[in-house]
Parts: C-alpha cells; structure tokens; sequence
C-alpha cells in the first residue's frame, strides 16, 4: 500500500480535495468513446487516461477525489471499481462517484458541466478540505502538485491555473490558450480558438478555495451560465486574481484522434517514457495477472512498447502494443496502436491504423491510414 507524502515546500496536501471532470465532449475521439467515457479511453499499452490524473493526485498526498460522470461510464466503473489500485479504498476520504445530473434531473435538458458540479453539490461542501483541485481526465502527464499549491499559496491567487508553453501545435487539435503578464497573471484566455493567439495552453489543472468554487457556481447558475472553463474561468479574469503556473516536463492534450496517436507513439521516446512514467512516481492502474509477452523465433520486433500476454510472431515497428494482442506469422505492423486482445492473421498488413479491443484482422489484409489521419477500427470488428 502506497504511503503519501503530504508536505513538500511547506505546503500541507491533506487540506486539499480534488474533482476530476468527465463530464466533458468527448466527440473529437470519433470512435474510440462511442461506448465508452473520455476517462477510460485506453492509452499507452496497460493504462487508461483516467489512471494518470487519478495517479497524480495520491502522489501527490491528495486522497478525497470526486470523479463526475456523464455518459457511457459503464467500462469506467469496472476499471476503477473502489479505487483500491490507487489506494483510495479508504474509510476516511478516497474516491467518491458524483453521479451526471441527468440522474437527477431526468426531465431537463443538459446545459453544461456546472450543472453536474451543482447537482453534487453536497459533496463538496461536506468535504472537510479547505482547498480542491479541479482537473479533466483528457491530459497525460506526471504532475506533482506541491510546489503548484505551494505557490497558490505564497502569492495569495484566488485561482492558479497550471499550463505548458508549446512551440509546435498539433495538427487539428484544439486547445485552450492563455495569455500572461511578466508575471503570470492571466490577462486573456480563449476556448479552442481557430488561431492560437498564445504559445501557453492550459493543462485544465485549476487551484482554488472550495469556498470559492461554491461562490463561483452559485453565482454562474444563478445567471443561467452552465460552462465550468468559459463562465466560471473566463468569465472572473477581470474580477479573481488568476495566475498561471508553469509545467514544464512532458505533457499531451488528448483533444484529437491525431493527438491521441502521436501521444502515443511518442511514448517510444525514452525520455518521454520516463519524464512520463518514473519522473513524479508512478502511474498506477488495474492490475492483470498476465504471462510476458512472448517473442517468438524469427520476430522482427523494433521500438515497440508490448504490455503483457502478447504473442509476437511477425513483424513490429515504431508501434504500440496493449495486453494480449497475438501477431500471427507473417503479419506486419507499422506505426500502429493495437489494442486489448486483438488479433493479427498471418501475412496482414498494418501502418498508421488505431485497433480498438478485440479487433480481428484475417489473414492477407492490408490496412494504411494517413500519419496524420489514422485509420480507426471499432471495437471487435472483424475485417
């Protein structure tokens, strides 16, 4: 059982909650959340995204974390189950799930994610924490949260918003961007803007008083404003004092099918491997009792990331690998993310395509996508 560190900086975590936003549009991933929720979209051979924010906060000495759903959270519930994996099975704290508000409120329209905020409500006020955290499940990265809240405290902001300078975009990805003074107080910010105006986006990590939050979505509700990032953020720029704060190890928004497949394969990168899995502590998911991956006589296996029970019998190159996936003779991968026991027929052909689980691909098939246009494949599919 993992031991949290609370105080890094002299800044004490054990007075901080969290909430974790899933209640957001997850239509850019096409496919992939078509049966199942932005959290649990699968990611980097034995993970899914919900394992890294979730990682994060009990690394970082955070162990009261509400998870809010909306839709499809079916295959989330049965990843994270109790939170034991992340040693928030706990009879004080640990996770708690905030069911969507349409459970409350079966007969009104959906508006927006505060309405989810407000109709879990009682949560957070009960929550014994003076501070929370509030995140989205879409962004990979280690973060440890001390030195952040260290400095959400000595410069007394009412919200800090953590964020990254990007010097390349990517392609058909959106994001949102913010701009700063010298000294990183937020003068503008702007909701997935078809021209970047600003090289820093936001890693959607905001600090702040959880009597403050209670203000910020009473008053949003009360105006009829419903958006979490465009009311209650951008709409107190002039009015909070709201400042930035640097992250500056690796990190990737996952706000497109092109994003999620370089991200991907970027973790074939040493150094993006190890900034992103060993440099703030690990990433903790569900564990599977499975065999290694077995490479057999003859494979042409190179920069290839294979979580366990595979059984590689062709060629792999530059590509992604999740449990069980059986690459049968013959076949050939290229540039490729193969997920959960899917299946490769003898001498198929595979470069720049996504397998959702279970895939089946028959023996002599060719399949190519575009590097920056994936070919996508539904969930046990067979081709």
């Amino acid at each position: 059982m993992m031991t949290p560190i609370y105080k890094k900086g002299g800044a004490s975590m054990n007075n901080v909650m969290a909430i974790i936003n899933n209640a957001l549009d997850e239509s850019f991933l096409d496919k992939l959340t078509g049966h199942r929720s932005l959290a649990s979209v699968p990611f980097g051979a034995r993970y899914r995204l919900i394992d890294f924010p979730l990682s994060n906060l009990v690394n970082s000495g955070i162990t009261n974390v509400g998870l809010l759903l909306q839709t499809k959270y079916r295959s989330l519930m049965d990843h994270i189950g109790f939170g034991k994996a992340w040693d928030l099975d706990r009879k004080r704290n640990g996770l708690f799930i905030l069911p969507p508000a349409h459970i409350y409120q079966a007969n009104r329209a959906y508006k927006g994610d505060l309405q989810n905020f407000a109709s879990n409500i009682d949560y957070i006020k009960r929550s014994t924490q003076e501070y929370v955290i509030i995140g989205s499940p879409n962004v990979v990265a280690n973060i440890d949260y001390r030195d952040a809240f260290k400095y959400h405290l000595e410069n007394e902001n009412d919200i800090t918003i953590i964020y990254r300078e990007l010097d390349v975009f990517r392609r058909d990805t959106t994001y949102t961007v913010i701009n700063t003074d010298d000294n990183d107080r937020i003068i503008d910010m702007k909701v997935n803007p078809k021209k970047n105006y600003y090289k820093k986006i936001s890693m959607q990590k905001y600090i702040m008083k959880k009597d403050l939050l209670l203000d910020i979505i009473d008053d949003c509700i009360s105006k009829g404003e419903w958006d979490f990032v465009k009311n209650a953020i951008i709409g107190n720029l002039n009015n909070l004092k709201i400042y930035g704060y640097p992250f500056r190890s690796y990190a990737a928004v996952i706000n497109s099918i092109n994003g999620y497949y370089k991200s991907n394969l970027e973790l074939l990168k040493p150094n993006v491997w190890q900034d992103l899995f060993l440099k703030n502590g690990p990433i903790y998911t569900k564990p599977k009792d499975e065999a290694p991956t077995a490479y057999k006589n003859g494979v042409n296996a190179k920069n290839v990331l294979a979580a366990n029970g595979c059984s590689i019998k062709g060629e792999v190159k530059n590509s992604v690998l999740f449990r069980g996936v059986k690459v049968h003779p013959g076949a050939t991968i290229k540039n490729s993310i193969i997920m959960q026991k899917s299946v490769i027929g003898a001498n198929a052909y595979l470069e720049n395509v996504i397998l959702d689980k279970g895939v089946q691909i028959t023996a002599d098939k060719s399949l190519k996508g575009d590097t920056n246009l994936p070919m996508i494949i539904s969930k046990n599919t067979i081709v």
